[in-house]
């Protein structure tokens, strides 16, 4: 089934709810600033419900089938009506409309009704408490420094809305202890109870000493202003939702650096980035975790966890890039990780569909357990483990470049590197392959790689395009750039493998060669030669009117070549030339033109038969 139609099933990690059944679309409502998430997943798991999810849904449609955020109507204020608290160290002071509801007693204050407050100077040891029942509170920023040793520096415990406005030119800072109860209800240096809306065009600097640096038991809304947050354990939290609108945030935390965490409700637990700056750098944790849904559609995000791509991440760390528990919609802006572990992850699926990636990953570079979609923008792996990895995987627009030092595309179940990760990760039965179930040894599960269009190149020390179940190219570009090794090979399916249309070039060692099968609608040729060839030689396929049909340009040591394109018919002979001329543009080394020049014939093989020890349209490698 085509992925792009098909809808994923994911089991739940949520027990005991009921079943649900597939959200549908509604229109957003508000500022603009809606909600994701269907329901938190991990299909590793066991029971539980299920939900229906599509890597096909748009960013749109992600956020209008959940909870609605709320809007930032406060982000504005009038001094002149205000009321001020000024700090005095040890002490504060209250004056103009509404210093009555101010309550200070040494260096606590505490504010107990609707209004706005603008707050400047210092408390060495002290902290601003909210308890205003079902009221908006705005407080209004313009050059604070508020420490506190026993809590939080300022704590929303009880109110229906709180907006923090950091003051056009002001630098503020807020601090809490080094410390909490481990059944601390306020935890965080800046907490609150209620929805919290961080705004203004000045500056925050937040440092978490004890826990977390920014969190909110209610929703999280960012529309601007340079947040700096340094956090022991995750930088912001909002439970039910984190939306960053704008502003310039940098995050650098002992556990993750954004969160959302409401695993309890099927509509929250999300985070939504439409804009701003987001650079986040933690030790043991994920740049951004989403409980549900995480959807990305503009500004830029960076992220470096665990130390980065050249290191290990411990046994009990998770420090992925951006990690979410149901789907993750990257529709726009630009993406850059370094990431110890998963640079892209979700639990359930994946849709990158317009934004521009960028990623370094110790082991996967994306990996969704069930659909991965690419059908816009540009995703360039620079590193990685295994490159792009999901059940399945759709292929149908944008530019792609994988570089990994096992598998490039892999269409599989459970996580790399596990010894039951899926039914046909064992090693095959030699070169070429041989028996068993998809001519490869190897069992053919319920896996895919499906590509329509876009391009697709893959530098493999692995295998190159590799799927546990089946594989189809019926448009764009491919190039794979597979293995020197004979113990991988650039093609590994295990399943029906069709070519019928686009282009495809697949270039590797000769030890596990496996060709497109019989039942492909285009022509295809796969020629071993007689030895191999070093990177940097033009390899061209010549027609028997000495036409040139496809000019390539070994990356690496290359013995064998797959090739299908419009221009070649089955049953019909060709010869393998090296030696010659590439011209043009080039695609991971499949150039647009090339002449033959003094090129020698290597090889002549039959459109349409497998090349000898190779396999047509089945396995013959591993996983």
């Amino acid at each position: 089934m085509n992925a792009l139609k098909r809808t994923t099933t994911v089991r739940r990690r949520l027990a005991g709810l009921a079943a649900l059944s597939v959200f549908s679309v509604g229109a957003l409502a508000g500022c603009g600033v809606g909600a994701s998430g269907n329901s938190a997943t991990d299909s590793t798991t066991s029971a539980g419900s299920t939900v229906s999810v599509s890597a096909a849904q748009t960013a749109a449609e992600v956020l209008a089938a959940n909870k609605e955020a709320h809007s930032a109507d406060a982000t504005s204020y009038d001094a002149s009506t205000a009321t001020t608290i000024t700090l005095t160290g040890s002490s504060a002071t209250a004056s103009g409309d509404g210093s009555e509801n101010v309550t200070i007693d040494g260096s606590s204050v505490t504010i107990t009704a609707a209004g706005t407050y603008v707050l400047s100077g210092s408390l060495t040891d002290g902290q601003v408490t909210i308890d205003a029942a079902d009221a908006h509170v705005v407080l209004v920023l313009n050059g604070v420094d508020i420490a506190s040793s026993s809590g939080a520096a300022i704590a929303a415990t009880d109110a229906d809305e709180v907006t923090v406005i950091t003051a056009d030119g002001s630098e503020n800072t807020l601090s809490d202890t080094d410390s909490y109860a481990t059944d601390a209800e306020v935890n965080a240096a800046l907490y609150s109870t209620a929805d919290l809306t961080l705004a203004g065009t000045g500056k925050l600097t937040v440092k978490g000493n004890g826990n977390d640096g920014i969190a909110t038991t209610d929703g999280l809304l960012i529309t601007s202003g340079t947040i700096t947050v340094q956090a022991k354990d995750d930088g912001i939290r909002g439970k039910d939702y984190v939306v960053v609108a704008d502003g310039t945030i940098t995050i650098t935390s002992g556990g993750d650096g954004i969160k959302s965490d409401n695993d309890e409700d099927e509509t929250a637990g999300y985070v939504d980035i439409q804009g701003g700056k987001v650079t986040v750098t933690t030790t043991a944790g994920d740049g951004v975790d989403a409980a549900t849904d995480l959807v990305v559609t503009g500004g830029a995000v960076s992220a470096t966890t665990g130390g980065g791509h050249e290191s290990q991440a411990g046994d009990d760390d998770s420090t992925k890039g951006l990690k979410s528990g149901v789907l993750s919609v990257y529709e726009g802006g630009t993406i850059t990780v370094d990431a110890s572990d998963d640079a892209l992850h979700s639990d359930g699926s994946a849709a990158l569909s317009g934004a521009t990636v960028t990623l370094a990953s110790g082991d996967d570079a994306v990996h969704a357990e069930d659909e991965l979609l690419i059908s816009k923008g540009t995703v360039e792996v620079s590193t990685s483990n295994e490159g792009l990895e999901a059940a399945h995987i759709t292929v149908s627009g944008g530019d792609t470049t994988v570089t990994s030092s096992d598998d490039g595309v892999n269409a599989a179940g459970g996580s790399s590197g596990t010894e039951d990760s899926a039914a046909g990760d064992q090693q095959g039965a030699g070169p070429g392959g041989g028996g068993g179930a998809g001519g490869g040894g190897e069992e053919v599960g319920d896996y895919s790689v499906t590509i329509t269009a876009g391009t697709l190149v893959i530098n493999a020390e692995g295998d190159g395009l590799d799927s546990n179940g089946s594989a189809s190219i019926a448009g764009g570009t491919v190039v794979v750039n597979g293995p020197a090794g004979n113990g991988n090979g650039a093609l590994d399916v295990n399943g029906e493998f069709t070519v019928d249309g686009g282009t495809l070039v697949a270039a590797g060692s000769a030890g596990m060669v496996v060709s497109p099968g019989t039942g492909s609608k285009q022509g295809w040729v796969s020629a071993t030669l007689d030895r191999a060839v070093e990177a940097g030689t033009v390899i061209q396929i010549v027609d028997a009117d000495k036409k040139v049909i496809a000019t390539y340009t070994a990356g690496k040591s290359v013995q064998n070549v797959v090739v299908s394109t419009a221009d070649i018919t089955d049953g019909d002979e060709y010869s393998v030339y090296l030696g010659g001329t590439a011209s043009g543009d080039s695609v991971g080394g499949l150039s647009t033109a090339g002449e033959l020049g003094s090129a020698t014939s290597s090889a002549t093989v039959t459109a349409g038969e497998a090349a000898a020890g190779g396999m047509g349209g089945g396995g013959g490698g591993r996983r």
